[in-house]
């Protein structure tokens, strides 16, 4: 979900999901408001904070996107983002390699790999639209988890969620068992197991 502080005095946030929009709707305050958006679409008209969560992942052309949403910061604006960048775990190479077996050139493409740039092309970018001071950083968050299984119900939840909207249910469930039988193999059953996955975090303040 992206949100934005409109000037100082009132807080917006701005998703695609009618589920995820319901659940914040018991949130909403007098200066805390939701609507229904595709933020890959949003401009932004002179908001002077935007923050954005683990959503620019499934956005495409970040260069084009930052660009759309600086021209519209005030001087002083600033801009806060956090996006996964696991796309090299096992957990998720593993997806990857198991849909282009199955599906070919149909096999819907990791949105993580696909669109979440390098953190030094984010500092790049930064420094090239104006934010005069920035901080980027790759940090890895360690998960600890009761065994290498819970690693299929995490991915389940993310990155393999955009399987069960192009398979047919019984196709998606052998999709999933078999891609429990590769990871398993690759990962080990190990009991606990600590599952460390990659965001980068960039922050920065215009001019």
């Amino acid at each position: 979900m992206l949100h934005e502080r409109l000037h100082a005095s009132r807080t917006l946030g701005v998703d695609s999901s009618a589920t995820m929009l319901t659940g914040a709707a018991a949130r909403a305050t007098d200066s805390l408001g939701f609507q229904k958006g595709d933020i890959g679409e949003w401009l932004g008209e002179g908001e002077d904070i935007v923050f954005s969560n683990a959503a620019l992942q499934w956005v495409p052309d970040h260069p084009a996107l930052l660009a759309r949403w600086s021209a519209g910061m005030p001087s002083g604006g600033q801009l806060a983002v956090q996006v996964p960048a696991n796309a090299d775990h096992a957990s998720h190479v593993i997806a990857a390699q198991l849909a282009s077996d199955w599906l070919g050139s149909a096999a819907p493409p990791d949105p993580v790999a696909e669109h979440v740039l390098a953190p030094e092309a984010y500092a790049q970018l930064l420094d090239q639209l104006g934010f005069e001071r920035q901080h980027v950083r790759l940090q890895i968050y360690p998960h600890r988890l009761d065994s290498t299984a819970e690693v299929v119900e995490w991915v389940k939840g993310t990155s393999l969620t955009r399987f069960k909207s192009s398979l047919d249910p019984e196709d998606y469930d052998r999709f999933v068992g078999e891609y429990r039988r590769r990871l398993l193999a690759t990962l080990g059953s190990r009991s606990p197991y600590l599952y460390t996955f990659k965001r980068i975090l960039f922050w920065g303040r215009r001019a």
